[in-house]
């Protein structure tokens, strides 16, 4: 059995369908998604129902939290205050109870899903070194916890200690856990702009992290022409 998982879509259409599209052709049948479906990118709207069609496990990020409360926004930086600011007034009422009720952890099968942190899922602290990971593993009881956040593909291991691994590929070992960051459909912030998910092989123990290229421009033109702040386009051809 195949999923397709996948975070951190930002809004940006043309990289989720890119996303998606290719997970058909890997013949993911099951979908799996790591929160921040919104924010920063002009097609919230589009994202989210996409989404939702798919009726796959879904946990809430720190964007779907901020563009489905009340909450005063002036604490982040003014890029992400001023596109939450927009999307809130983008979404129905029937969208944002939708990201409300969204869970910030869930076990899917035999693996588990969580959009920042396992030992603190709703403060939105970010995982960038094993030393970070290690408190996550404390709380991880499934072999395998896929995660986002960050934007950036990573890989923490734990057998007797924890360290942190390369590649896009990774062969899971019994006896070993992992905590994987699958990287940003629509904003990846690893120096590389196309867009990342992964495909976890379930029967085969084999996960593999996935990059493709999609129609950047597009996504780009929309955000100028939404009248978000120029600077939201620029970064995705910079891949930070």
């Amino acid at each position: 059995m195949k999923f397709a998982i996948f975070g951190d879509i930002h809004a940006n259409l043309e990289a989720l369908h890119a996303v998606l599209a290719d997970a058909q052709e890997q013949g993911c049948a099951n979908y799996v998604c790591l929160g921040d479906v919104v924010g920063y990118g002009a097609n919230p709207v589009e994202c989210l129902e996409i989404v939702r069609s798919l009726g796959c496990p879904v946990v809430r990020g720190n964007h779907d939290e901020g563009a489905s409360d009340n909450s005063s926004l002036e604490d982040l930086n003014p890029l992400a205050e001023h596109a939450l600011r927009w999307t809130r007034e983008q979404l129905n009422e029937d969208q944002t109870q939708w990201l409300r009720e969204l869970k910030l952890v869930r076990q899917v099968r035999d693996f588990t899903i969580v959009h920042a942190t396992l030992d603190s899922p709703g403060s939105w602290g970010y995982v960038t070194n094993r030393f970070d990971a290690m408190a996550s593993f404390s709380y991880q009881f499934t072999q395998v916890c896929f995660y986002g956040h960050t934007h950036v593909p990573r890989l923490f291991e734990k057998e007797d200690s924890v360290r942190a691994a390369r590649g896009s590929e990774v062969q899971l070992r019994r006896g070993v856990k992992y905590f994987i960051n699958v990287g940003s459909v629509g904003q990846p912030r690893d120096g590389d702009p196309r867009a990342s998910y992964a495909v976890f092989d379930s029967q085969n123990h084999f996960i593999q992290i996935r990059r493709l290229d999609y129609d950047m421009p597009t996504a780009q033109r929309k955000i100028r022409e939404a009248g978000l702040p120029p600077l939201l386009a620029e970064r995705l051809s910079l891949g930070k």
